[in-house]
C-alpha cells in the first residue's frame, strides 16, 4: 500500500510539471533580477562579491585607518604597554574614527551609486565606477604632490591637466605613502616626550647605583601618569580628527 501510494504522488508530481521545452512563466513585476538596465544577476553578484571581499583591503588603503593604526602602535610603544590597549581595542577604536571621518565620502557614494542601484537604474558595474569618484576626491586631498608624481612616472602617464584626471591606480598607492609619512610624523612627535622621561629616570636610577632595578619598571608608571595627567586620549584623538581638516 505504501508503494502504491508514493507511486501514485509521484504520478500527480509529473502529471501537474510544465511539459518539457515549455516557456517557464516570466518573473513577478518588481523581481530585482528582472529590473531594467541592472544587468544579469550572476554579474551583479559576481561584482558584490568581490567587492566585499576586497572590502578590507579597500578600508585599509582608501581611508584613515592607516594613519590612525600607526599613530596608536607607536602612543603604546612610547608607553611601554605591550598589551594594553590590546590590539582589538586599537582597530576599534580606528574603525569607529574612520567611520566618523569617512562619514561625508559614504553619504555622497550612497546618493552617487548605492541609491541608483538599489533602484535598478545603473548595473553593479557602474555602481562601482561612480563610487570611485568620491574616493578619488577624498584621498587627493591627502596624498602629496611627490607620491602622485612617482606613480605617474610608475605607471607611464601624463601629467594630467585636472586632478580629477588621476586614475585610481595611481591616486590610491599615492595616498597610502602619504598617510604612512603623516603617521610616522606624528608618532614621532609622540614619542620624544616620553623617550624624555625614560632618559631622566635611567640617569637617575644609574647614578645612585640602582643596577639591580630596570629602568622601564620606574618610567612606565610615571609614562602612564604623565599621559592620564594631561588627558591624553583627549588631545591625541583630538589633534588626529583636526589633521583631517
Amino acid at each position: 500500500m505504501l508503494g502504491k501510494g508514493f507511486a501514485s504522488l509521484g504520478w500527480c508530481l509529473l502529471s501537474s510539471a510544465p511539459a518539457w521545452g515549455a516557456p517557464r512563466p516570466a518573473p513577478p513585476v518588481g523581481f530585482p533580477w528582472s529590473v531594467p538596465g541592472a544587468g544579469s544577476a550572476p554579474w551583479n553578484i559576481l561584482v558584490l562579491l568581490t567587492v566585499l571581499t576586497l572590502l578590507p583591503a579597500l578600508a585599509l588603503s582608501m581611508t584613515p585607518l592607516v594613519r590612525l593604526l600607526v599613530v596608536f602602535h607607536f602612543l603604546r610603544q612610547a608607553l611601554g604597554t605591550q598589551t594594553a590597549p590590546t590590539n582589538q581595542t586599537l582597530i576599534g577604536l580606528s574603525l569607529v574614527l574612520t567611520f566618523f571621518l569617512m562619514q561625508p565620502v559614504g553619504a555622497a557614494i550612497q546618493q552617487a551609486a548605492i541609491a541608483p542601484f538599489a533602484r535598478g537604474q545603473i548595473s553593479a558595474v557602474e555602481a562601482v565606477e561612480r563610487s570611485a569618484g568620491p574616493l578619488r576626491h577624498f584621498m587627493l586631498q591627502y596624498a602629496r604632490e611627490k607620491d602622485l608624481a612617482l606613480f605617474l612616472e610608475l605607471a607611464k602617464e601624463p601629467r594630467p591637466a585636472h586632478p580629477e584626471d588621476v586614475a585610481l591606480r595611481v591616486v590610491a598607492p599615492a595616498y597610502i605613502l602619504s598617510e604612512l609619512k603623516a603617521g610616522f610624523q606624528i608618532g614621532a612627535a609622540l614619542y620624544l616626550p616620553f623617550l624624555v622621561v625614560d632618559m631622566v629616570v635611567a640617569s637617575i636610577t644609574t647614578s645612585i647605583g640602582m643596577f639591580q632595578l630596570p629602568p622601564v619598571v620606574i618610567s612606565t608608571p610615571l609614562k602612564i601618569l604623565l599621559f592620564v595627567m594631561v588627558d591624553g586620549w583627549n588631545l591625541l584623538v583630538g589633534s588626529l580628527m583636526k589633521s583631517f581638516h
